[in-house]
């Protein structure tokens, strides 16, 4: 066992003597000696940091990993335990990201309430106006498709008659309009059909006509193939005639 000045000697190491020779001879008497030297081990080995920049690269990220994992843990244990709306992002020296919000919440609203309550414009005229004009198509786009329901027979149980009046007469200019462009494409329809027969005759004509000068064509060589057999038959015919005369003669001279 350690002796009495030992413990007091160590008693002095941290900030002044924190124990007086009555209680060093208690802890000695009832072995805390251990747990004293435990506790002065760890309240000397937390020594100040100081807080500077971290020359090594490698030093340097470690430390961010850690107390960047350190710092969303305590905000998403701050958001469970006491019910807050808790929002932390966090970018590293390379750009990368890191954020935590509150499952209650989001990013966007966090900061539309950070701008009311600080009273501080996070957005200039430029993104007011953008994002005036977007809510103002997302109403429309809300109220066309209401109208679009009502057009299709929806959710007319909220509607009052003097608000049904508008529906039912724009049903009626929509069937009227239906009707007319039916018709409009009837007639289109007839169009094409009377020029599809005109079209038809024509051919047709032209087709019987090819077809008589094909047959007056073969007529015509008939004929000319005759005339032909017709000029070589009275050549022979002459031929004959120039013997007969001969006959006779000699028939009276031999006579």
């Amino acid at each position: 066992m350690p002796c009495m000045e030992t413990i007091t000697h160590l008693s002095f190491l941290i900030n002044g003597p924190l124990l007086s020779p009555s209680q060093v001879a208690i802890f000695s008497s009832l072995h805390l000696l251990p747990c004293f030297l435990f506790f002065l081990n760890q309240t000397m080995g937390r020594g100040k940091i100081e807080i500077k920049r971290i020359e090594n690269s490698t030093n340097r990220q470690v430390t961010f990993s850690k107390r960047r994992n350190g710092i969303i843990k305590k905000a998403r244990e701050i958001s469970v335990l006491c019910d807050a709306q808790v929002s932390v992002v966090i970018f590293s020296s390379s750009g990368k990201m890191s954020e935590y919000c509150s499952p209650s919440t989001s990013l966007s609203k966090m900061l539309e309430k950070y701008q009311q309550n600080s009273g501080r414009r996070l957005w200039d005229a430029k993104h007011e106006n953008l994002s005036a004009e977007i809510d103002r198509v997302k109403k429309e786009n809300d109220n066309m498709q209401i109208e679009l329901r009502h057009l299709k027979g929806e959710d007319l149980n909220s509607l009052n008659p003097k608000e049904l009046i508008p529906i039912e007469e724009a049903l009626q200019n929509g069937l009227t309009n239906v009707r007319d462009k039916q018709m409009d494409y009837l007639k289109m329809l007839k169009k094409n059909e009377s020029l599809l027969e005109q079209e038809n005759k024509r051919l047709s004509y032209i087709l019987q006509h090819h077809q008589q000068l094909a047959m007056n064509g073969n007529v015509r060589e008939m004929e000319l193939g005759y005339h032909h057999k017709d000029r070589d038959y009275p050549s022979q015919m002459s031929m004959a005639f120039r013997v007969q005369p001969i006959q006779p003669n000699l028939q009276e001279d031999k006579q």
